[in-house]
């Protein structure tokens, strides 16, 4: 019995290898992603030039074999500033997404299995965070506790609490009047077992390709914050700083609004392409659709 169960697994593991190897958009999307988490990763070890040094002498260049995304009004490379921007987005993001996640899914799910007032707090509650934009109360939060990178993170965070608790309640309910959760609870599991053993594992896919949204999300709010002086704080670069420092010297050197910009925007591009393709990949209707 224990080796037919690990051969189905075996077999499942193919057909989520061969349906992602052949979906375009999650292929293009994992290289996307693959390609800036690798230069975030690379910014540990070496950048081409230190992003802390002030060069006046070599500021406002062009694109060039020595500075190959040119250089800012400081005279600082700007591939070394995407390089280490990069690196602040993806933690600022990737942090606030694993608070969101790790609240919000207990929440929904508790809210599931105990219905009644319970369920009815959690979603009014949710309606309440929902009724301001996601930068907007992240400007305020960052705006009464102090700027910076932590706070930026507490305030996306907090804003992501809902969505991943409104994902996996919706996946919960639908789960919980099924044959094989019934078959659980005469068992006589608790609500908490069954929800560890067996609604988690089922809704697994729907947080996955929800994370991947709220990632992209977390990139754009950060870069909003920077922009606005309430994220990262300086000497350390941040993509939306980049922009807000661009946006006088458009006229003169416009390589420093273009390159920050279409980092964000391919980034932004490229989780929402993952995103779109482990949807494609996990859902068993779309995937016998194909």
């Amino acid at each position: 019995m224990r080796d037919e169960l690990v051969a189905v697994d075996h077999e499942d593991w193919r057909r989520f290898l061969h349906d992602a190897l052949t979906n375009r958009s999650f292929m293009a999307g994992a290289a996307i992603t693959g390609f800036v988490v690798a230069l975030a990763l690379l910014s540990f070890v070496w950048t081409p030039y230190d992003v802390t040094k002030l060069v006046i002498a070599d500021r406002l260049q062009g694109m060039s074999g020595a500075h190959w995304l040119g250089t800012d009004h400081f005279g600082r490379d700007i591939a070394s500033m995407i390089m280490v921007g990069s690196r602040n987005s993806i933690a600022v993001a990737l942090i606030a997404v694993g608070i969101g996640m790790a609240i919000g899914v207990p929440l929904g799910c508790w809210a599931a299995a105990k219905r009644g007032i319970a369920d009815e707090v959690l979603m009014r509650t949710s309606d309440v965070i929902f009724a301001f934009p996601a930068l907007l109360s992240a400007v305020m939060i960052t705006a009464i506790f102090g700027p910076g990178a932590v706070n930026a993170i507490i305030a996306i965070g907090i804003f992501n609490i809902p969505v991943f608790a409104r994902v996996a309640r919706g996946g919960a309910l639908a789960l919980w009047p099924r044959e094989f959760i019934l078959a659980a609870r005469a068992a006589g599991k608790g609500a908490g077992l069954i929800t560890v053993q067996h609604i988690l594992p089922n809704i697994a896919n729907l947080l996955l390709v929800q994370g991947t949204i709220q990632f992209s999300l977390g990139i754009l709010a950060e870069a909003g914050l920077s922009y606005v002086g309430l994220g990262t704080q300086p000497p350390a670069p941040s993509w939306g700083r980049m922009l807000f420092e661009a946006q006088t010297m458009m006229s003169i050197a416009p390589h420093m609004a273009i390159v920050p910009g279409l980092a964000i925007i391919i980034t932004v591009l490229g989780l929402n392409l993952l995103g779109d393709g482990l949807r494609d990949v996990l859902d068993p209707k779309l995937r016998r659709r194909r």
